[in-house]
């Protein structure tokens, strides 16, 4: 998220921090002076039990949810606005040090330093204007131990409203107001005010005492809170996991297959770059998708062995590599790798106990891939394994039904569904015409009968190489029966069209095949001349339906090119 952030936005937020948090805390030292004398000791403790809470927040939806509260109530409470505004704003400068944020995410420290100074210093103006004070003797006023619960409450409000600015101006997400952060955020508060305000009363009796007796089970506390909160976040994981897994299994292409696998690792975490191999009969490595920025890019050429390069080092291993540090995996490194990439990592795609391919990851962030991700993508994996190898099923079943199994050409019940949806487009003037080019070898028996069955095959094989090479991206090549095979041309203009054929036909009579003879245990390759006619047929001007089309250009061959002597070509007249 932070990458959509504009340059322009993260210069206006260092803009307004180096303005406000020096003159605000000098306003706020001189309008509500701190009155510490002999209290140095106590305020160093107050710090430090706060850096030490601050340092374990929740992260909700990417942002940090933070259990300050018990803390900042009691220190306001005790010495004032202004100490209670630095010590925030120092076990706020603590944690983000400690969450090592790269240059793009930089921004986030004085953007949460201004959103909590904002927050403190509002809600502090607001209980001192209403007649709000600090110190011993607030407890024993009705009207002061009022504005004590009223303050948690304005202290919620102006907190809430300023993460819903900062989503709206610097995020431009359209939340709305009332968010599982915001959610998260009136728990805590429920939970930690009574404890800053014990803490408070116990501090006034006991002394630093009080952060012993009430600091520590609250620090265990927000530990057992972590925790639930990270099983529910795992909860939620695998309810994905689980519809991402259902909607592998529908996909029946390997291409949608591999598609919605890196699609789906997007929306499961946070990754800047997705690299999937497979694995070759050789156990080499070849890349089949290469997402950098969610940008599909062409894939690598490079095959990698075991032990070569990261993936080659988990092929080998048959086990996840993650890398925290850019020179944690530099060395290992051989190929490409965006220069922005820190965290790395790698994981074998395993399917019966076999490695079938390799899924890398990389991430701007350091420390990007905890432990919990790489028990997700674990499972992900899996799942996908299963799915791929389905899919490659699924479109090997799908050549057999649609190819001829000697020619490997597309057979004549594929063609005809293609001519029909064709016949489809053109009606919806997609395209403004469709040529039909029927191709027939002369005299087929006559080889079959002077060099056998076996020789004949192999002209078939070599005849619709040729043919299908000859047409390429122009148009389609399919088997239509026996030594008869047919061509669909796109947009062809009849004269075209019939130049195309009449090249095509001097290329078979010029061209000479191969075919093997085996004489007295002997084998020996022949050159064999054959020659085929061909008759073509147009539409909309000659068809008006698909099977009329073909009609159409099989009676152009057979009366207008095979009675008129064979080996040439003939256009379908009405």
């Amino acid at each position: 998220m932070e990458n959509l952030v504009k340059s322009s936005t993260k210069k206006i937020i260092w803009a307004i921090w180096i303005v406000l948090i020096p003159f605000g805390l000098l306003l706020t030292y001189h309008l509500y002076p701190p009155n510490i004398s002999g209290e140095y000791g106590d305020v160093l403790a107050f710090l430090i039990f706060m850096a030490i809470v601050a340092s374990m927040p929740m992260m909700i939806n990417g942002t940090p949810v933070f259990f300050l509260q018990w803390a900042t109530i009691s220190v306001f409470l005790i010495f004032g606005l202004f100490i209670e505004t630095v010590l925030v704003q120092i076990a706020l400068f603590t944690l983000m040090l400690q969450m090592r944020l790269d240059k793009k995410s930089i921004f986030r420290l004085p953007m949460n330093s201004a959103m909590f100074f904002l927050v403190s210093v509002l809600s502090g103006m607001i209980y001192y204007s209403l007649g709000g004070s600090h110190g011993t003797d607030i407890l024993f006023r009705f009207d002061s131990f009022m504005l004590i619960l009223f303050y948690p409450l304005v202290y919620f409000v102006l907190n809430a409203v300023i993460i819903y600015l900062i989503d709206r101006l610097v995020y431009k997400r359209r939340t709305s107001f009332l968010t599982k952060d915001v959610i998260w955020e009136f728990f805590t508060t429920l939970i930690t005010y009574p404890v800053g305000f014990a803490l408070y009363i116990m501090y006034l009796d006991i002394g630093l005492m009080s952060l012993v007796l009430i600091g520590i089970p609250f620090i265990c506390l927000s530990v057992v809170l972590r925790l639930y909160h990270s099983s529910q976040t795992i909860n939620d994981y695998l309810k994905k996991i689980a519809e991402i897994g259902h909607q592998l299994s529908q996909a029946l292409f390997v291409k949608e297959t591999i598609n919605l696998f890196i699609d789906s690792i997007f929306e499961l975490i946070k990754v800047d770059v997705v690299y999937v191999d497979q694995v070759n009969s050789k156990n080499e490595l070849e890349s089949i998708a290469r997402v950098e920025k969610q940008k599909k890019l062409p894939i690598f050429s490079d095959v990698l062995k075991e032990n070569e390069g990261i993936i080659g080092r988990v092929l080998a291993i048959k086990k996840p590599a993650v890398y925290h540090r850019r020179k944690d995996w530099e060395e290992l490194n051989k190929g490409f790798m965006p220069d922005y990439i820190e965290s790395v990592l790698c994981m074998p795609i395993i399917k019966n106990k076999a490695v079938i391919g390799i899924l890398l990851l990389g991430s701007t962030q350091k420390k990007a891939f905890a432990h919990t991700k790489l028990m997700i993508l674990d499972l992900l994996c899996t799942q996908f394994a299963v799915a791929l190898d389905n899919a490659r099923y699924f479109e090997k079943t799908k050549e057999n039904s649609e190819r001829c199994g000697l020619t490997k050409l597309y057979n004549y019940r594929y063609f005809e569904k293609l001519l029909t949806a064709k016949f489809s487009e053109m009606n919806n003037d997609i395209i403004k015409s469709l040529t039909v080019i029927m191709l027939d070898i002369d005299h087929f028996k006559s080889i079959n009968d002077t060099y056998g069955h076996q020789a004949g095959n192999e002209i078939l094989i070599e005849f619709a190489d040729r043919v299908a090479k000859f047409i390429d991206k122009h148009g389609v090549v399919a088997r239509y029966g026996g030594e008869e095979f047919v061509i669909l041309l796109e947009n062809a203009k009849m004269d075209e069209a019939e130049e195309l054929a009449e090249f095509l036909r001097k290329m078979i009579e010029t061209r000479p095949f191969s075919i093997k003879q085996n004489i007295d245990d002997k084998q020996s390759e022949l050159q064999v001349s054959i020659t085929a006619s061909l008759g073509l047929a147009c539409a909309p001007e000659q068809a008006e339906e698909a099977m009329a089309l073909i009609r159409h250009a099989d009676r152009a061959l057979y009366v207008g090119a095979k009675r008129a002597g064979r080996n040439r070509v003939a256009c379908y007249m009405k």
